[in-house]
């Protein structure tokens, strides 16, 4: 497949194809004319490229991803150790996804008010919210009535 093809089948730009090429990432077969020309196999290379891209490895991590001889050699602890970065990233993004959600529904006259508002602003300031996110979790696991009779109810909102 030329350079095209592969750019339209796969939907990576041709100037990111040559990159790719440049960094060793993917390599081309020959060429037709002047454009580059690709085995088949370069779309599954691609898809997991883009696989690789997704869970925020590096062009590098990825490169070493693969065997000399083109074939994916991918290191299951480098991937148990990003499961455990994007837990630590999807902590953080919960706390304040919660933390949007309760001052958006917060009743307190102004937020600086409200305790638990201040409590989520102190954590952000202390770099802890990823670490008390995860102990709300851990929490929401295990009901406690009295956490949900104190927790601030604007009208129209349910306890659930």
């Amino acid at each position: 497949m030329d350079i095209n093809e592969v750019a339209k089948r796969s939907g990576v730009p041709a100037s990111t194809l040559r990159f790719y090429e440049e960094k060793g990432l993917i390599a081309s077969v020959g060429r037709r004319g002047l454009r580059r020309v690709f085995a088949p196999g370069v779309l599954e290379r691609l898809a997991l490229i883009a696989l690789g891209r997704s869970a925020s490895f590096s062009l590098y991590q990825i490169a070493r991803m693969f065997a000399p001889d083109g074939r994916p050699q991918i290191d299951r602890r480098a991937l148990a150790a990003k499961a455990e970065e994007l837990d630590g990233t999807i902590r953080k993004l919960s706390a304040m996804r919660d933390g949007l959600q309760h001052a958006a529904a917060c009743p307190a006259p102004s937020h600086m008010e409200c305790p638990t508002f201040r409590r989520l602003l102190r954590a952000a300031a202390s770099g802890a919210i990823g670490e008390r996110s995860k102990k709300m979790s851990s929490r929401q696991r295990q009901p406690n009535n009295s956490r949900q009779a104190r927790r601030p109810r604007g009208p129209g909102l349910s306890s659930t």
